[in-house]
């Protein structure tokens, strides 16, 4: 049977394209800003057989829209802009790729620390526009300093390890309250709240959840160091973008990087633009030479499990409970 394969957002790398050729599929690839109803259009025309995600909101009517649908696989391991209760409800297996990015944005993580930590963007800025001061750089050094991790998967446990050459202290909150193994250099911590006074820097490696929505917002802000940083390539909704603004314009904290944003792509007057204690990525951490290569590897072969009648890898299915 020839399956059509219709792709959100960005397409996915030419090895994994190459690989649907190969199984004789047809593909279709939408616009990274395809709204619900741009979807709704397109699978309605399409009548995809499988969905792999990059961008965009798969809603319940954008599921309703495509009657052959028998899949959804999230390229990467974010599924918050899936309605996976909806797709349960169908009888839609929803699955992702666990592990193919960690390092990618594990390493993303590290290059935003110290780059706010030795204020690179600014100084390159500085000498674009002629000047040259040495004067009022006040940089920082990571040795035996305190990172904060708010979540404590895959991606975090690579961070701890990342720092570990920096004798930093590492101090975790995982809202799941998994048993992951710590290293000798990690302590965890109950209550989220017990992690913010005590970092230099906080960075953020939770899903995005009811619980974890605005988690990063004036209360905690105001529970941190003037000297903290925030690093977040989780979910842009996890911070209140309004009150690390004003924490970052009055001093509150020190600095913040940013690979993700409450809307994407965040609008054109966006107030943390005016800033330069703040660093911005769009939503990259997870993209490098091999990463984008292998999630469009396993999303293929995740959807194709399906369609073609294999086992899948059910540690990739989120609802698995009707594959059983």
């Amino acid at each position: 049977m020839k399956y059509r394969i219709f792709i959100t957002g960005s397409g996915i790398a030419e090895d994994a394209m190459q690989f649907l050729r190969d199984e004789k599929c047809e593909t279709e690839i939408g616009e990274p800003g395809d709204t619900p109803a741009d979807l709704t259009t397109k699978l309605s025309k399409f009548d995809p057989h499988a969905l792999i995600v990059r961008q965009g909101q798969i809603t319940a009517d954008v599921q309703a829209a495509a009657s052959s649908l028998k899949v959804i696989c999230k390229h990467g391991v974010g599924t918050d802009n899936i309605d996976i209760a909806a797709a349960t409800r169908l009888g839609i297996p929803v699955m992702f790729t666990p592990g193919q990015n960690c390092e990618a944005v594990a390493e993303h993580t590290l290059a935003l620390i110290l780059a706010l930590a030795r204020q690179v963007p600014f100084q390159d800025k500085q000498i674009r526009n002629g000047i040259f001061d040495k004067k009022n750089f006040s940089g920082i050094e990571l040795l035996g300093k305190t990172i904060g991790l708010v979540g404590f998967g895959r991606i975090a446990r690579r961070v701890a390890e990342l720092v570990s050459p920096f004798n930093m202290k590492v101090v975790v909150y995982h809202p799941s309250f998994a048993d992951e193994a710590a290293l000798d250099h990690v302590t965890k911590v109950m209550h989220v709240e017990e992690l913010f006074p005590l970092s230099d820097i906080i960075s953020l490696h939770c899903p995005l959840t009811d619980s974890t929505r605005g988690l990063i917002n004036s209360d905690a802000l105001a529970q941190m160091k003037a000297s903290a940083m925030i690093v977040n390539t989780a979910r842009g909704p996890v911070v209140n973008e309004s009150d690390l603004y004003n924490a970052l314009k009055s001093g509150q904290i020190a600095g913040a990087a940013l690979d993700c944003f409450e809307t994407e792509p965040p609008a054109a007057d966006n107030p943390l633009f005016q800033l330069d204690n703040v660093i911005m990525t769009t939503h990259t951490g997870g993209m490098s030479d091999y990463s984008t290569r292998n999630v469009g590897l396993a999303s293929v072969r995740n959807v194709l499990d399906i369609l073609q009648g294999r086992q899948p890898d059910m540690k990739s299915v989120l609802n698995a409970e009707f594959l059983r």
